[in-house]
């Protein structure tokens, strides 16, 4: 068992000493923790306990009217998802590695990765990014690995959203990529190994996507994907799964996505199930095309993603097979309805709106950012998202009834 064993003694004493510590105690003392001004206060019974807690929580202010967006969206959760998703068959923090006793769990990851190469219009997907942020930064080492390191530039949109943007340049920098931003893709593309787009981008704004001569890249919302074209100019499409049913979290889990070309699948890190015959002619699942270092050997893996979004992936899975592909369609409709009936509405008081073509984002330009937010949130609404003095990042969802709308523009 000593492969398994991360470090042994010599070679922590030798890391210990690089940094310039005798002992691991004495790299600890390094960290000022001071105890003296903590205060805690005596034990409680449970009883005691419940009821503290109940109290606590009356203090949190729930009853918001809910028009934030920016990567993290107020989507309706029909009741069956958590439902289902909290069987006993499902509920395990375990892996799937052994197929032969884990049939359930690879078939619903099989049905998931199916479902996103349909929305995202790929031919094959994973099911095992972190986060849309990972997502975007994976695939930009993935289209590294594709063109064989013949350049160490990529090009990223400056309307990336930022949290993804601070992600990709951790990786970036871990690999020695070179990231150049940009506000239009250049027309000459020679030395670069990607580019990376997001559509709509965080602000909101669609475009139309183009072939271009290197590695493109889209970070596409699954939401606007049940009604705007999917990206089939692109060789990798990448995002987060939040919108298929999984619940807001105060910003997390969540869980990303990534589907490709087929031309591409071997590069592509994560898992991947397939499906093919066993020994008596029945239907199997079994993870497949990758080799064995991806999930036990660090320094030959495609990436370092080590665990399984495998729940959050049937969440998203029972979320888009209780809707069907109508109902899905039927959520983008509302979306776009109620996000440009709130911008016509706010037009009509004198606010304007920023984009040219949204989905259900847009930025509106008011005369105090902070003050506009302030009064409707005294209204019991979270109006947006302040991107400075003068924008605010609005989005307005399916969840957002026509009162609400209306209750937004009489309130400012």
């Amino acid at each position: 068992m000593k492969n398994f064993i991360a470090h042994s003694d010599n070679v922590r004493e030798e890391m210990l000493k690089g940094i310039g510590c005798s002992s691991v105690e004495d790299l600890f003392k390094q960290i000022p923790i001071k105890f003296e001004n903590f205060k805690m206060e005596k034990p409680l019974i449970e009883m005691e306990t419940q009821k503290r807690v109940k109290m606590l929580a009356k203090k949190n202010k729930v009853e918001y009217s809910n028009f934030l967006g920016g990567g993290v969206y107020n989507k309706f959760i029909p009741a069956g998802v958590n439902y289902l998703a909290q069987r006993m068959e499902f509920l395990t923090a375990y892996t799937p590695y052994q197929p032969e006793i884990s049939q359930g769990t690879l078939q619903v990851i099989y049905e998931y990765q199916t479902m996103i190469s349909r929305i995202t219009g790929m031919d094959i997907a994973n099911a095992s990014m972190y986060d849309g942020g990972s997502a975007c930064a994976e695939a930009v080492l993935m289209a590294h690995r594709i063109n064989k390191g013949k350049y160490n530039k990529c090009l990223v949109s400056n309307r990336l959203n930022p949290e993804y943007k601070e992600v990709v340049k951790t990786y970036c920098w871990a690999k020695n990529i070179e990231i150049e931003w940009f506000d239009e893709i250049p027309e000459n593309t020679e030395g670069y190994f990607c580019v990376l787009i997001q559509n709509p981008d965080y602000y909101g704004e669609l475009t139309e996507i183009k072939k271009h001569d290197i590695t493109l890249i889209v970070c596409a919302n699954l939401s606007a994907l049940s009604i705007v074209e999917p990206p089939r100019n692109a060789d990798i499409v990448v995002g987060d799964i939040q919108p298929l049913g999984i619940p807001m979290n105060f910003g997390g889990p969540h869980a990303g996505y990534m589907a490709c070309k087929e031309v591409y699948m071997r590069q592509m890190p994560g898992r991947l199930v397939g499906a093919s015959l066993d020994a008596d002619s029945k239907r199997a699942y079994t993870l497949t095309i990758q080799t064995r270092e991806q999930h036990i050997k660090r320094e030959k893996a495609t990436s370092n993603i080590c665990s399984n979004q495998s729940l959050i992936a049937l969440c998203a899975t029972v979320y888009l097979s209780l809707l069907g592909e109508e109902g899905f369609r039927q959520t983008g409709v509302m979306c776009f309805n109620n996000a440009h009936k709130l911008s016509e509405m706010l037009e009509q008081k004198g606010i304007k709106t920023l984009n040219k073509n949204f989905f259900n984002e847009f930025v509106i330009k008011v005369e105090n950012s902070d003050e506009f937010l302030s009064k409707l949130k005294l209204n019991n609404i979270l109006g947006g998202i302040k991107l400075n003095n003068n924008n605010i990042l609005v989005c307005a969802t399916e969840m957002n009834s026509e009162e609400e709308i209306e209750k937004y523009v009489n309130s400012i």
